[in-house]
């Protein structure tokens, strides 16, 4: 009971502060996306409600690696770490599925953005760098001037990609696009969001199935989070098997995956619980090899 109120503690806490962070992180996302656009278009913007339900996966999957690999330091049962974490992972995505799902009436954390109308020949300042764009409606990524403090003006038909004529200048005003292994993981961990919400639209029911189908597929990896003696390589290794499981899921709710699945799977199950079945079957095969292992595993002689 003691550990089971400390490993309830870890994940609540962890849960919390990775849902803050993330919401925090997407809001600025969704400013930075508008502040790097031309013209600003007049559309009602992300509201609370759908920012929630974007940091909810990964949300999930964060606070089910540390809280595992939490486990693992501190030497838990496997069979127990693996039957908490699933009961707290349910329990806090039911409630937070729910509690969104209240908040859909709440207005827009954002103010709306008129429409700003602009002909060529915006000029865009940063320091010692002035740009001016050519493009109707001052398309960004179209041509453009740039003036640099020490250097001759420079026409630039094309600022991004192979065809850029003039590799030396700056790139975008507003900053370079991130990397594509992270770009990867967020847009992994959209889809993921995207199948929830969708689920939940659907039915609640049908939310509820592959959501806990999800984390008892994430809370069943526990035997993989501890092979070393060393922490640390512990959480990379459970980060690269979760980076997996995500990879997993983008491909299984592609719509042609379903499809193929379907055709091949028959009238049996409907389309919306092949996937979480082949979660469920997999938690399956994990949760019976651990449970052998541990029976296979040589007990030691107490009498000397």
């Amino acid at each position: 009971m003691k550990n089971f109120a400390k490993l309830m503690l870890f994940y609540s806490l962890t849960f919390v502060a990775l849902f803050l962070a993330t919401f925090f992180l997407e809001y600025l996302s969704s400013w930075l996306s508008i502040l790097r656009s031309f013209p600003a278009e007049a559309h009602a913007l992300e509201n609370a409600a759908e920012i929630i339900w974007k940091t909810i996966p990964a949300v999930l999957y964060f606070s089910i690696l540390l809280t595992l690999s939490y486990t693992a330091r501190k030497k838990m049962h496997v069979i127990f770490a693996t039957i908490g974490i699933f009961i707290l992972g349910s329990v806090f995505a039911v409630c937070i599925s729910l509690g969104t799902s209240r908040a859909e009436a709440i207005r827009p954390i954002f103010r709306q953005v008129s429409f700003t109308h602009t002909e060529p020949g915006l000029i865009i300042s940063r320091p010692n760098i002035d740009i001016v764009l050519l493009g109707e409606n001052s398309d960004v990524r179209g041509p453009r001037l740039v003036s640099i403090q020490g250097q001759p003006l420079s026409y630039q038909q094309v600022p991004l990609g192979l065809d850029n004529t003039i590799l030396t200048l700056p790139e975008l005003p507003f900053g370079a696009d991130p990397s594509w292994f992270f770009q990867s993981i967020a847009l992994d961990f959209s889809l993921s969001a995207r199948a929830l919400k969708s689920r939940f639209e659907e039915s609640f029911i049908s939310f509820v199935i592959y959501a806990l189908s999800l984390i008892l597929l994430l809370a069943s990896l526990r035997p993989i989070i501890g092979p070393t003696q060393w922490p640390l390589a512990n959480l990379f290794i459970g980060a690269f098997v979760f980076r997996l499981i995500l990879n997993l899921e983008t491909f299984l709710n592609a719509r042609e995956i379903n499809a193929l699945l379907a055709y091949f799977i028959g009238e049996r199950f409907p389309p919306t619980i092949i996937t979480p079945l082949i979660f469920c079957t997999m938690s399956a095969l994990i949760i019976l090899y651990t449970f052998l292992a541990h029976l296979a595993r040589p007990r030691k002689n107490i009498d000397g």
